[in-house]
C-alpha cells in the first residue's frame, strides 16, 4: 500500500513515535526523553511544552527521512492519569501533574469514601479504586491547593489531548482514557463528578478513537494532515501488542508494567481497572506503579545504562543467593494500590554484589506483574497461558525468560519495541480509512520477533519466591504505615 501513517505516544520519560509504511514496514522511528520535577515529597511533575518540542521534533525527523507526500494519519497516544490544567486559549496554567505524584492520596482518600462499592460496580462494572492518580482527585487537589490556578482552568487534559489540541487548535478526549470517570457506556458519570464542584464544566468532549480532532496546523511537517483522538498507552500499547480480540492477553513494559486481558465475562475484582468496553473490547488491567523505573533505578544505584544492568543480571550464577526485592519505590498500584508501600531488598548478606541486586531487581518486578495476573485472571474470568509483551522494557531476552518463568506463561515479543506508538499507528490508519476495523488491522500490522517459555525446571524456585515476596509485603504495611 502506497502510504504512512504516524504514531506518537507521549510516556512518561519519553516522547516516542514510530513512521510505517501500510503493511507495517518501520520506516523510522524517534524518541527524545522529558524530564521529571521531583522536588518534593510526593511531587512527580512534567512540562507540557516539552511534549510538544518531542512531537514537532519527531514530525521534523521523520520529514528528514522519508517522503511525508503519502501521509495518510497521525495517531498519538500517552500516559494516562497525567492532567494538564490549560485555560481558555490552551495555555497550561500550571506543570502537568503525572501518574506517579501521590500528592493528592488524602483528596483520594475522602472522594474513594464517598463513593461506595455497590455504587461503583453499577457505574464501572467492577469497585474501580479513587486513588491519588484520579482525575477527581487532581483536580480537588489543585482547587485546594492551587485556587487561583482552578479558576483559571477551562480544560483537564491528558498529554495526547493537549498534544492534539496544540497541533488542530481543537479539543478533543476519548471515554477509554477517562476511566474512572464514566460508565460502561463510555458516558461521563454525573453524580461522580458533582463531588467535586466545577469539574463536569472542565472535562473535555469524548469522541472514538479513530474520530479526526482536526487537522496539522501550518508550519509543521505533515501540515494538513488528520489528527485522530488516540487512546491511552495502554490501550495504544495493547494494539501494539497485537492485541485486540476476546481472550487476547498483554504485558507492556516501559516506566510501569502494564498486564491486560481482553474477556467480555466480568467478575467484580478488587485492585483491577475495568475500561468501558470499546469495539467489542473489554480490556481489564491492573497497571503496576515501577516496572522500567525500578531497573532505572537501580542502574543508577550502580552507574549503569539500564541495558547494562539487566545484562549484568546475567552474571549470576545458578544457586546464587539472590536478595527479595519489593518494587514499591513510589508506592505500589494494582493490585493492591497502597501508595504508601515502599520499594525494600530482604536477605542481604555480604556476598551480594551489583550483579546480584540487578537480578534481584528483574525478578521483583516480575514477581509484582504476577500478583497483577491473578487479580487479572479472576476479573477476567479465564486463566491465560499467553500474553504478547511489548514496550522498552521488553527488549532484555533475560528479563523476558525471567518474566516467562515467573508468570507460567509463554510470551511472545513484538519486533516493534514502541508498542504503543505502533498502536497509535494503527489507529490513524482506521481513522484515515485505510483499514476497515480495529481488529484487522491489528493483525495485519503487528510483528513479532521472539518466542519466550517457561522453563519448568525454575517453577519450584520461583513459586517459593512468590510466597516470600507477598509475606515480606504484609510484613512491612505496618511498618509503612508509622510514615
Amino acid at each position: 500500500m502506497k502510504f504512512s501513517l504516524i504514531g506518537i505516544d507521549v510516556g512518561t520519560t519519553a516522547t516516542k513515535a514510530t513512521l510505517i509504511d501500510g503493511d507495517g514496514r518501520e520506516l523510522a522511528h524517534f524518541a527524545r526523553p522529558h524530564a521529571t520535577d521531583r522536588s518534593a515529597p510526593g511531587k512527580a511533575e512534567q512540562s507540557p511544552a516539552a511534549w510538544m518540542e518531542g512531537v514537532a521534533a519527531a514530525l521534523r525527523h521523520f520529514a528528514d527521512r522519508a517522503d511525508l507526500s503519502g501521509l495518510a494519519g497521525i495517531g498519538l497516544c500517552s500516559q494516562v492519569n497525567t492532567h494538564v490544567f490549560v485555560d481558555g486559549a490552551g495555555t497550561p496554567v500550571r506543570p502537568a501533574i503525572t501518574w506517579q505524584d501521590t500528592r493528592a492520596a488524602p483528596d483520594a482518600a475522602r472522594l474513594d469514601a464517598a463513593v461506595t462499592a455497590e455504587r461503583k460496580t453499577e457505574w464501572f462494572g467492577g469497585p474501580v479504586p479513587i486513588d491519588a492518580s484520579h482525575a477527581l482527585s487532581r483536580m480537588a487537589f489543585v482547587a485546594r491547593t492551587e485556587p487561583e490556578a482552578w479558576a483559571r482552568t477551562r480544560h483537564v487534559l491528558l498529554p495526547k489531548d493537549f498534544c492534539a489540541l496544540q497541533l488542530t487548535g481543537e479539543i478533543a478526549a476519548d471515554p477509554v482514557a477517562a476511566v474512572g470517570l464514566v460508565d460502561s457506556a463510555g458516558a461521563y458519570v454525573g453524580p461522580l463528578l458533582e463531588l467535586v464542584p466545577g469539574a463536569a464544566g472542565r472535562l473535555p468532549p469524548l469522541f472514538p478513537f479513530h474520530h479526526t480532532v482536526g487537522r496539522v496546523r501550518p508550519g509543521l511537517p505533515g501540515a494538513g494532515a488528520p489528527v485522530m483522538v488516540g487512546a491511552m498507552d495502554a490501550w495504544g500499547g495493547m494494539f501494539g501488542c497485537g492485541v485486540a480480540e476476546d481472550g487476547d492477553a498483554m504485558y507492556q513494559s516501559g516506566t510501569s508494567e502494564i498486564p491486560g486481558i481482553v474477556s467480555t465475562t466480568v467478575v467484580p475484582t478488587p485492585g483491577v481497572i475495568l475500561f468501558p468496553p470499546y469495539a467489542g473490547i473489554r480490556m481489564h488491567a491492573a497497571p503496576t506503579q515501577a516496572g522500567g523505573a525500578s531497573l532505572a533505578w537501580v542502574a543508577a544505584l550502580l552507574g549503569r545504562t539500564p541495558e547494562a544492568a539487566a545484562a549484568l543480571a546475567g552474571e549470576v550464577g545458578e544457586g546464587e543467593a539472590v536478595p527479595l526485592f519489593l518494587p514499591h519505590l513510589a508506592g505500589e498500584r494494582a493490585p493492591i494500590w497502597d501508595a504508601r508501600s515502599r520499594g525494600t531488598f530482604a536477605r542481604l548478606d555480604g556476598g551480594v554484589g551489583p550483579a546480584h541486586l540487578a537480578r534481584s531487581v528483574l525478578e521483583g518486578v516480575a514477581l509484582s506483574v504476577r500478583w497483577a495476573f491473578e487479580a487479572l485472571q479472576h476479573s477476567a474470568g479465564r486463566r491465560i497461558e499467553a500474553a504478547r509483551i511489548g514496550g522498552g522494557g521488553s527488549r532484555s531476552d533475560l528479563w523476558c525468560q525471567i518474566r516467562a518463568d515467573v508468570l507460567g506463561m509463554r510470551l511472545e515479543r513484538t519486533a516493534v519495541p514502541a508498542a504503543a506508538a505502533l498502536g497509535a499507528a494503527i489507529i490513524a490508519g482506521v481513522g484515515c480509512g485505510a483499514f476497515e476495523a480495529l481488529a484487522p488491522a491489528v493483525r495485519q500490522l503487528v510483528r513479532y520477533d521472539r518466542e519466550f517459555l517457561p522453563d519448568a525446571g525454575r517453577r519450584g524456585y520461583y513459586e517459593d519466591r512468590y510466597g516470600h515476596y507477598r509475606a515480606l509485603y504484609e510484613t512491612m504495611v505496618p511498618f509503612n504505615a508509622r510514615f
